[in-house]
C-alpha cells in the first residue's frame, strides 16, 4: 500500500507546519513528503540531465565528451535534492511503493550475482547502469511534484524526442547513418542509439507530442509538437523495426480508446491519418513488416534468429529457475548447443526470467502493473471528480481537469507501446521504461493534489481513523 497521507483538515506534525503556510482543507491535498515549493534547484539540474540523456551534445560536439555531463548533473541533482531535504529535516526521499519495488529490484540483482555465470559482469550492469536509473528515478519522484513542474519535464522530453527525430530523417534522406539494409539509426547514441531502440523510444514519447499539441495554453510547446509529430513518425517508420511498428500499433490502439473520453473528435483525426498514410509507406518498410508473419520475405534471418533468441531464453530460465543466470549475462551464457551466441534476448520478460530467476520476473511484473495502475486509476478518478457531491469544494473545471486527463491517457498509451515494444527488446533495465513511471507517478500524485481524488481522499480518512 501506498505511504501517501493528505491534508484533508488533518493536522500536520510539528516539523511539517514549519515549511509552508497553513492549507485550507478546501484547497489541496499535498502528500506527506512532497513540498512543491522545495527542491527547485534540484528539479532544474534535473531538467539538465533530461537534456544531456535524451540530445547527448557530447555526441555532435567532440570536445564535450570527457565532461561526463550525465554524470555531472546528476550528482549536482543529488546533491541539491540531499542538500535541501536534510536542511529543512524532510526525509531523504519520499518511498511510495514503487520505488520499494525498484529497489527491491536492484537488490535482487547484487543477491543472485554470485550465482552468475559471470559475477563480475552481473554487479557491474548494477553499479554502471541500474544504479544510476535509481537515482534519477528518486530525483523525479522527489521534485516533479508540481502541474507546472510536469509541464516544463515532459516539454523538455517532447523536445529532445523531436530533436532527435528531425536529424534522423535528415540523415536517412541523405543516406547518412543506414545500417542493415538502409534503416535509419538514430543521429546520437544512447537511447537512440540503434534502429531498435530509436523506434521503442520514438513510440514511447509520442503519445506526450500528441496531447501536446492539444493544448491551447502553451502555444510554443504546440507548435514544437506538431511540427515534432511527423518527424517522430517517419523515424519509427525509416528505423523498419518490426517491434516498433507493433509497438507502434499497440500505442495508437490504446491512445485512440483513451482519447474517445476525453476528444472523441481527436481520436477519429488520428485514425483517419493513421490510415492515410498507409499508402504512402516505402515498399521497403511494408516488406520487413511483412516478414513478421511470412519468414520468407526475411532475407536477413533475422526473425528466425530472434525465434531461436526465445527459446534459448526459455531454456535458461528453465535451467535456472530460482537465480537466474545474472543480470546482463545470458550473452555471456554459451552452452554447446547453444546457436545464437553472444546475444540478448530480445524480450524484456524473458531477459528477467533467465537473468534473475522466477523472483526478479515476479517483482518487475509488480513494478509494470503498478505503472499500468497508477495513470489507468487517475484517469478514473479525474472522470469522478465532477460528479462527487460528498463533499462541499467546487468540482473542478473542464479547463482545468482536461490536461490532466490527457497526460493520464498519454501515459497508458505510452507504457502499452513500451510494453509491446518490449517483447523485442532487452530493455528491463534501462531508462526508457522507469522514466515513464516516473511521469506516471506524477501525474497521479498531482492530480490527487490538485483535485481531491476519491482515492486521495479515501486514504486520508483511513489514517486518521487508524491514528
Amino acid at each position: 500500500m501506498e505511504r501517501l497521507a493528505f491534508n484533508l483538515g488533518i493536522p500536520l506534525p510539528a516539523q511539517a507546519s514549519t515549511e509552508h503556510p497553513p492549507v485550507p482543507a478546501s484547497s489541496v491535498a499535498t502528500p506527506a513528503g512532497v513540498v512543491p515549493e522545495h527542491d527547485a534547484t534540484a528539479f532544474n539540474w534535473l531538467m539538465a540531465f533530461t537534456i544531456v540523456l535524451f540530445m547527448r551534445p557530447q555526441d555532435l560536439i567532440p570536445f564535450l565528451q570527457p565532461m561526463h555531463l550525465a554524470d555531472v548533473t546528476a550528482a549536482l541533482a543529488l546533491i541539491s535534492l540531499l542538500a535541501g531535504r536534510l536542511g529543512r529535516g524532510a526525509p531523504i526521499t519520499r518511498t511510495p511503493r514503487e520505488l520499494r519495488w525498484i529497489l527491491v529490484f536492484g537488490g535482487m540483482m547484487l543477491a543472485t550475482a554470485p550465482f552468475s555465470v559471470w559475477p563480475g559482469g552481473a554487479v557491474s550492469v548494477f553499479t554502471d547502469l541500474f544504479v544510476k536509473v535509481i537515482l534519477v528515478f528518486v530525483l523525479m519522484v522527489n521534485t516533479i511534484t508540481t502541474r507546472a513542474r510536469l509541464d516544463r519535464f515532459v516539454a523538455i522530453v517532447i523536445a529532445g524526442t523531436s530533436y532527435i527525430a528531425i536529424l534522423t530523417v535528415l540523415n536517412y534522406l541523405r543516406g547518412v547513418n543506414l545500417v542493415e539494409g538502409h534503416r535509419a539509426s538514430g543521429a546520437v547514441g544512447g537511447l537512440f542509439g540503434n534502429p531498435n531502440d530509436m523506434a521503442l523510444n520514438m513510440v514511447v514519447f509520442l503519445p506526450l507530442a500528441i496531447i501536446a499539441a492539444l493544448r491551447r495554453n502553451r502555444p510554443v510547446l504546440r507548435v514544437v509538437a506538431i511540427v515534432g509529430i511527423p518527424f517522430i513518425a517517419a523515424a519509427i517508420i525509416f528505423s523498419k523495426s518490426r517491434g516498433g511498428m507493433v509497438g507502434l500499433v499497440a500505442m495508437l490502439a490504446v491512445l485512440l480508446y483513451q482519447l474517445r473520453r476525453v476528444r472523441p473528435g481527436v481520436a477519429a483525426l488520428v485514425m483517419a491519418a493513421s490510415i492515410a498514410a498507409v499508402p504512402m509507406l516505402p515498399d521497403s518498410f511494408t516488406e520487413r513488416m511483412v516478414s513478421i508473419f511470412n519468414a520468407e520475405e526475411d532475407p536477413t534471418g533475422s526473425r528466425e534468429a530472434r525465434k531461436r533468441l526465445l527459446r534459448e531464453g526459455l531454456e535458461a530460465f528453465i535451467e535456472h529457475p530460482l537465480f537466474g543466470l545474472g543480470a546482463g549475462q545470458f550473452r555471456n551464457y554459451n552452452p554447446d548447443d547453444r546457436q545464437e551466441a553472444w546475444r540478448e534476448t530480445h524480450n524484456a520478460p524473458l531477459q528477467v526470467a533467465a537473468e534473475l530467476g522466477i523472483g526478479g520476473l515476479v517483482v518487475f511484473t509488480i513494478i509494470v502493473g503498478y505503472g499500468f495502475a497508477a495513470v489507468i486509476g487517475t484517469g478514473a478518478e479525474l472522470r469522478r471528480t465532477h460528479t462527487r457531491r460528498r463533499t462541499r469544494e467546487p468540482a473542478p473545471t473542464l479547463a482545468d481537469r482536461e490536461p490532466m486527463e490527457l497526460y493520464a491517457a498519454a501515459m497508458v498509451a505510452s507504457l502499452a507501446g513500451w510494453f509491446m515494444a518490449a517483447m523485442f527488446a532487452s530493455v528491463a533495465y534501462y531508462w526508457t521504461f522507469y522514466i515513464v513511471l516516473g511521469l506516471a507517478m506524477a501525474v497521479r500524485d498531482v492530480a490527487r493534489q490538485e483535485f481531491h481524488t476519491p482515492a486521495a481522499a479515501a486514504r486520508a480518512t483511513w489514517r486518521a481513523r487508524a491514528a
